[in-house]
């Protein structure tokens, strides 16, 4: 009886563990300095476990870009103040965000401005 008490236990904790080891870090962005970016909402994600916004910004040479932008989860993002319409396509948007360790056109979101709007966090 004593054994099947303690093999229970421990499936339970491993089961209850198991989420914890699939959350990943944010090692893959360079988290000591911003990016600013300023463009044109295409597409918005509001789904866990990260939201996505994905807008089209001019690079140097005047041609348009698709950045991907990571954001929180929508329970964090509700949490802080925002709602799933605050940024919708169309609207152009001012981001500070923390770019891809490799260069590509990718961030994790620190702050956002919404079309006229004030900057506000949504990490």
């Amino acid at each position: 009886m004593r054994v099947r008490i303690v093999l229970l236990a421990s499936m339970a904790a491993t089961t209850l563990a198991v989420p914890a080891w699939s959350h990943h870090s944010h090692a893959n962005y360079r988290t000591t300095s911003y990016v600013n970016l300023e463009g044109t909402v295409t597409e918005v994600h509001w789904m866990n476990p990260h939201t996505w916004i994905y807008i089209e910004v001019m690079d140097d040479a005047g041609e348009p870009v698709i950045w991907a932008l990571e954001g929180a989860s929508p329970t964090t993002l509700r949490a802080d103040g925002w709602e799933r319409d605050d940024v919708q396509v169309g609207d152009q948007i001012k981001v500070r965000c923390h770019q891809l360790m490799d260069g590509s056109n990718g961030c994790l979101l620190g702050f956002v401005t919404p079309e006229g709007g004030v900057e506000k966090e949504y990490d």
